[in-house]
Order: C-alpha cells, then sequence, then structure tokens
C-alpha cells in the first residue's frame, strides 16, 4: 500500500465571524453611538504541489480538511481575526477534479503551484454600519456567511521525462537500475513491479531526467486486464517512451510484442502511440548476431530508432544514453520554440 495514485477527500472553508452589536458607553460621552466591529473572515483551503511527496497514501488515513472559522467582531470597532487557513500537501503532477461532477479543476505541475479549493466566508458587519440619520442606535448586525464546501477527486500522473514500457519480465526493473541509483524488485517472474518506480539519470553536460517504470502492460490493459491499466495515465506525462522487447523470442514473438504495447498505447490515449519513442531489444546475449541482424530487418518497418542492449550485462547502455540526451536536448529546443512563438 505504498503507493497510491487515486484518492477522494472533503474539504470544507471556515465560516465568516458574525457582526457585534455593541455601543459607546463612555463616561462623558453622552449618547455613544454604535461600534460593533466586523466578523473574520474563514480561512481558505489551498492544494500545494509538494515535490517531496510521490503518493496519495497519505488521503489513505484522513479524508476530511477544514480551515478555520473567522472570529466574531467586538465592541470599540474591534473586527474579529481571521480563521487559519488550511493547507494540504499533495504530490507534483496531481489531477483536481470535482467529485460529483468530475471536472477538472486544477493540474498542479509546478513546485509550490497552489489551487484554491475551498473559498472562506465573509464575516458579517457590525452594527456600526447601520447608523444613519434616522437610526442613531442600530441593534442589528449581520452573520458570517458560511465558507465553500465540496468532495474533491484527485489522482497523480508522474511527472517523468523518461516512461519504460513493455511486457512482463521484459527487464525495464534491471534496465531502471542500471541507468540510476534506483534498486526496484527484480525477479525472473513476471509482475515484479506492482507499482510505478522512478530513478534518476545523470549527464555530464546536460540536466539530468527522471526515468519512470511503469508496471507490466499486457493485451487488454487498457479495459482493465492484468495491472497496467492502473497505471497507463502515468505515462501521459512522459516525454519520450523506450518500449522493452524481449528479444530472446523465437520467430516474430518479439514484433508480436510491440505490436501489442503500441495497441494498448493506442486504444487508452491516441497521443501515446504518438509519443516520441526508442525501441530496445533486450536480452541480446541470449541471441547470435545473425539473429540480431534479422531482428533488425523484422522492425525496420516501424520507423522508429532501434537499440540493442543487454540491461542485465550493460550492453549497449553507453549508446542508450547519449540517444537518450539528444532525444531530451531536442525535445526541450522544440518547446522552447513554441514559448518563444507564443
Amino acid at each position: 500500500m505504498g503507493f497510491v495514485d487515486e484518492a477522494k477527500f472533503f474539504v470544507g472553508a471556515g465560516k465568516g465571524g458574525n457582526g457585534c452589536v455593541s455601543f459607546r458607553r463612555e463616561k462623558f460621552v453622552p449618547k455613544g453611538g454604535p461600534n460593533g466591529g466586523d466578523g473574520g473572515k474563514g480561512g481558505d483551503v489551498y492544494l500545494v504541489a509538494d515535490p517531496n511527496m510521490h503518493s496519495l497514501l497519505d488521503f489513505r488515513f484522513r479524508s476530511h480538511f477544514k480551515a478555520e472559522a473567522g472570529q466574531g467582531g467586538q465592541g470599540s470597532d474591534r473586527h474579529g481575526r481571521n480563521g487559519r487557513d488550511c493547507i494540504v500537501a499533495v504530490p507534483l503532477g496531481t489531477v483536481v477534479r470535482d467529485g460529483e461532477s468530475g471536472e477538472v479543476l486544477a493540474d498542479l505541475t509546478q513546485p509550490q503551484q497552489r489551487f484554491l479549493a475551498a473559498r472562506g466566508g465573509r464575516g458579517g458587519r457590525g452594527n456600526r454600519y447601520f447608523a444613519s440619520a434616522t437610526n442613531r442606535a442600530p441593534r442589528q448586525a449581520t452573520p458570517g456567511k458560511a465558507g465553500e464546501e465540496r468532495w474533491l477527486q484527485v489522482e497523480l500522473k508522474i511527472l517523468a521525462d523518461v516512461g519504460l514500457i513493455g511486457l512482463p519480465n521484459a527487464g525495464k526493473s534491471t534496465l531502471l537500475s542500471r541507468l540510476s541509483a534506483a534498486t526496484p524488485k527484480i525477479a525472473a517472474y513476471p509482475f515484479t513491479t506492482l507499482e510505478p518506480q522512478l530513478g534518476v539519470l545523470h549527464f555530464p553536460h546536460t540536466r539530468a531526467c527522471v526515468l519512470a517504470d511503469i508496471p507490466g502492460l499486457i493485451e487488454g490493459a487498457h479495459q482493465g486486464v492484468g495491472l497496467g491499466h492502473q497505471f497507463l495515465r502515468h505515462i501521459e506525462r512522459t516525454t519520450i517512451l523506450l518500449a522493452l522487447v524481449d528479444a530472446s523470442g523465437d520467430d516474430d514473438n518479439p514484433v508480436r510484442d510491440y505490436q501489442t504495447l503500441m495497441a494498448e498505447l493506442a486504444a487508452y490515449s491516441t497521443s501515446l502511440s504518438e509519443r516520441t519513442q526508442v525501441i530496445l531489444l533486450n536480452k541480446i546475449d541470449c541471441i547470435t548476431p545473425e539473429r540480431q541482424a534479422e531482428l533488425q530487418r523484422l522492425f525496420a518497418p516501424f520507423a522508429v530508432p532501434v537499440l540493442t542492449i543487454s540491461a542485465q550485462h550493460g550492453i549497449g547502455l553507453d549508446a542508450l544514453k547519449e540517444c537518450i540526451g539528444a532525444l531530451l536536448a531536442q525535445e526541450d529546443q522544440e518547446q522552447e520554440r513554441a514559448e518563444d512563438a507564443g
């Protein structure tokens, strides 16, 4: 239960404080007028993106978040204190939806980015506001307004530069451990990865990038088969997809494996199948050079860069790192040009 990527919780802003009915009563001030102060504003509820959070697990144990109510006004024109805001920390990459309509309210992708989830109620007015030439001693004040309340549905979409995808036991966890300092569970049976794993790949002269190992997809994943359907959303934010294929399969099995992956991505979102890709033929230490050449020919029609590697023995990883660095640099340049044009 260490990784949770969906949650629903209630947020309630604070009620505004009531206005005060009061009059001046100094000894030498005859017929003192009204001096009731206003109530304080109720506290707001904010969602704040925290880069140190990586899961929505905390919301399994707490589902209600309420801000403080404003204090009531007092005599001598003293206003009530505003209620304290309630700050709810959520991970980077959290998408916030209305709990009833499902409408997207915010997408928190920047550190410390804030979203006003519920606005506090306005404080009531004291009786000094109601004084007039014909009503010198008003005995009325207004109550504070109720704060906003709502249920929110949040889902986490991991922010990663590179996503590792592949069928179970393709070697994604091993590759992640070789490219970064991550230590995912590795075993010789399918579905050893039960939740997305993150690692950081460092380059000598450019920015580091975040790698995400997405749990193994199988045919029908977009319909709820296997584990992959739970985590397909985490691929949506990745810039580059590394499609790992077990090259040790017989005949055209590696090609069918890749086609299965692409079909699942396209069924979930057409934009995913169009993402920048690199095909990685893994476990080449188990096949002959002639078989490697044959696989290169079989994958040529896909018009996608194909690299041969062995994650377990480190073969071809330097070329893979160079390829990732070049693709990221290209993506950064295109984004800069788009921002300048905009």
